[in-house]
């Protein structure tokens, strides 16, 4: 799949695109907010006040898509979103996920049961202060009975409780499992410069099969932003702590080499964080990036790359650095 596909040359920039959403149908902006980080368990210190000023400043510039899950701030994240949008929510899409609340902590449910779905789409429902999920994601790469969530999640569909689902993976036999039956509307992926992966099989199939895709990580958790070094470090609370521990530091030290080769991105008008989001967009496999934000100044500054896509040439010269998979 070529990846010409989908990119503007610099003159013909637009403001934020909106694409549809796989076989939902529904508009989505090209640019989403990931709302990890601001769960403030897993990302170093966050302010709840910056965070729901960046889920306001997201919407502000355009952004119609939020993704969080149950399991980030045990719930928090979830409780954010639902303060950050009030009753105020009309054209806004609201995704979630269910799978690994309590994982963290040692106490997961086994999910032998569609009961165990049924008590997490509830408590996520509740702390949302929604009727109705637009997204539910399975946040378990790869689920041990996928059958078996399925008729849970159709259960959930009929009953109004959620309005489509999908699953967050990076793995294509889990993604073909869960589209077993063609009702599979989305795929959460990990996918950026640094992990081009996906280009081989998920992107490809989820675009031939009439699924969305909401594209995890692709400022590669902050290392494409340009602004870290091989001495930075990372409070103990926060995921990223260990790349700078054991045989981490080498690949950490790796990637950031890479980044330098790719400082050519940055210029007046685009950041290097701008242009790694840019990329993503331009695979005609991706539909929305959802890049995380502590504050409205990121927020904004995230989609505003919507507007910013990067040349053919660009992207070529992308792949002299990291080259796409055979």
């Amino acid at each position: 799949m070529a990846r010409a596909e989908r990119y503007d040359e610099p003159g013909e920039a637009k403001k934020m695109q909106y694409r549809t959403f796989g076989k939902t149908g529904w508009q989505v902006s090209a640019i989403g907010m990931g709302c990890w980080a601001i769960g403030g368990n897993m990302w170093g210190p966050t302010d709840d006040n910056d965070s729901i000023a960046a889920i306001r400043a997201s919407i502000e510039a355009g952004v119609n898509l939020l993704d969080t899950a149950d399991a980030y701030g045990i719930g928090h994240s979830e409780e954010l979103v639902a303060h950050a949008l009030g009753k105020n929510r009309d054209g806004i899409f609201v995704a979630t996920k269910f799978g690994n609340y309590g994982r963290g902590q040692g106490h997961p449910l086994s999910f032998t049961s569609k009961y165990h779905v049924f008590l997490c789409c509830d408590a996520s429902l509740h702390r949302l202060k929604a009727d109705t999920i637009d997204l539910y994601q399975c946040h378990i790469g790869n689920p041990d009975d996928p059958e078996l969530l399925l008729d849970a999640l159709e259960e959930l569909v009929q009953a109004g409780k959620i309005r489509a689902y999908g699953i967050s993976t990076g793995s294509l036999d889990a993604v073909k499992a869960f589209n077993a039956r063609g009702t599979c509307s989305v795929v959460q992926l990990d996918y950026s410069i640094l992990n081009r992966k996906p280009e081989a099989d998920l992107l490809p199939y989820c675009h031939d099969n009439n699924i969305g895709t909401l594209i995890r990580g692709p400022l590669a958790m902050g290392k494409l932003t340009g602004k870290m070094t091989p001495d930075t470090t990372f409070p103990d609370t926060d995921t990223r702590q260990k790349w700078t521990q054991g045989e981490n530091q080498a690949k950490f030290a790796a990637d950031l080499e890479k980044v330098e080769q790719l400082r050519f991105l940055q210029t007046e008008q685009r950041t290097m964080a701008q242009a790694a989001l840019a990329f993503t967009l331009a695979h005609p496999g991706a539909t929305v990036a959802i890049p995380g934000a502590k504050n409205p100044a990121q927020a904004v500054a995230n989609a505003q790359a919507a507007d910013l896509p990067l040349t053919g040439e660009e992207i070529a010269r992308i792949g002299q650095v990291c080259s796409p998979p055979a």
